[in-house]
């Protein structure tokens, strides 16, 4: 093997060549504070403007309805800023978990969704949790799971919502340009972000119902309707739409991605088992258990051999906590055991093997780097 196969795509995306070019060429005409009303302050809006009106496209908002942020966090943060109730599962991304454990240590009303097996929630059991609460209630759910890939049944949970005049929030941030948007375009607010879409780093976007406005995070100027503060980038920007235009190249080359993915499951069937695999899954993540290994030496190890691959959530990197999704859904044994492989747009057959080559070296030598 030679060279890097890099399969942490859900961790994040190389950036694109044409969004690159893009952010080139706005650094020369875009530099300005989109703020301020002179010319050069003008050329600048007229980019953060184009690429507001391609976040709403995307989303299937208004351009007046999205708002910039600093990333898929700040955007789960912003959505779930309100007063009420929150329900939410353990199957979330820390951005909607650690809000909703803040809310729960200052006496705020939490629901706790139960998790099956198969990593998904229920609409029964969301319709349950609505039934307890009063007053504002918002329901927040990742289309597509950041470490195992399954998609939650957001039709079904989107009807229920609805029926309990209740919000719905959907972290699309692993589902945009990688399953059809049928499958995430549900919810009164919708996050994504553009490092995910071969964009840059650094700008995300909530799409929000018209007429709802959350309670600010931060505190500052009048930008994003005074609901994000801060000088806006508008090269971030512009990388950002460069990255949207290529949204349906994008999503047909994940479709493929799935023939690769099984593949690499059937050749690890007589060493590994796979979180989720009994679910609807986006096509190129698989969450694979190792019970004989911890998965962060496995991911060194691999490393080693010049194959990235993750541990658990990029967000968690570093700690020694097993991941919660993993442990909500099995326990934290098999959590500590999970390797998270997730394909991309660029991804070929070859590196695939290349992966299953090194991954067998490992496994053969004890998986210590």
């Amino acid at each position: 093997m030679t060279g890097e196969i890099y399969l942490d795509w859900n961790a994040t995306t190389p950036l694109h060549p044409l969004v690159a070019r893009a952010m080139d060429a706005a650094r020369e005409l875009g530099w300005a504070n989109p703020s301020s009303v002179h010319g050069a302050g003008r050329r600048a809006r007229a980019i953060l403007d184009d690429a507001r009106a391609a976040v709403g496209a995307c989303l299937g908002r208004d351009a007046r309805d999205v708002i910039f942020t600093g990333s898929g966090t700040e955007a789960n943060n912003l959505a779930l800023s309100g007063p009420g109730a929150l329900v939410t599962s353990r199957l979330e991304h820390p951005s909607v978990t650690r809000v909703a454990e803040a809310r729960e240590a200052t006496g705020g009303i939490v629901r706790w969704l139960p998790v099956s097996a198969d990593g998904r929630v229920r609409a029964d059991d969301v319709e349950a949790a609505l039934a307890t609460c009063s007053g504002p209630t918002t329901v927040a759910v990742a289309a597509v799971n950041h470490e195992t890939g399954v998609l939650q049944p957001l039709a079904e949970i989107a009807a229920v919502v609805r029926r309990a005049s209740a919000r719905l929030h959907v972290d699309a941030v692993q589902a945009a340009g990688r399953v059809p948007a049928e499958l995430w375009r549900f919810g009164d607010s919708v996050a994504v972000t553009a490092h995910k879409l071969r964009g840059p780093k650094g700008i995300g976007a909530l799409g929000l119902a018209p007429g709802w406005v959350p309670a600010p995070v931060l505190r500052g100027g009048a930008q994003e309707r005074g609901l994000r503060p801060g000088t806006q980038d508008a090269v971030a920007a512009a990388g950002f739409r460069a990255a949207l235009e290529r949204l349906d190249e994008s999503a047909a080359a994940y479709v493929h991605l799935g023939a690769e993915r099984d593949r690499l499951e059937r050749e690890l069937a007589d060493r590994a088992a796979v979180n989720g695999q009994e679910a609807p899954r986006a096509p190129h993540c698989s969450s694979l258990v190792f019970p004989q290994f911890r998965s962060d030496e496995l991911a060194a190890a691999l490393d080693l051999e010049g194959v990235r691959v993750s541990s658990g959530s990029a967000c968690s990197a570093g700690t020694s906590e097993p991941s919660p999704v993993i442990t909500a859904m099995h326990g934290a044994a098999r959590a500590l055991a999970t390797l998270r492989v997730s394909l991309g747009e660029t991804t070929t057959a070859a590196e695939v093997s290349g992966f299953l080559a090194a991954l067998r070296r490992v496994l053969g030598r004890g998986a210590l780097p």
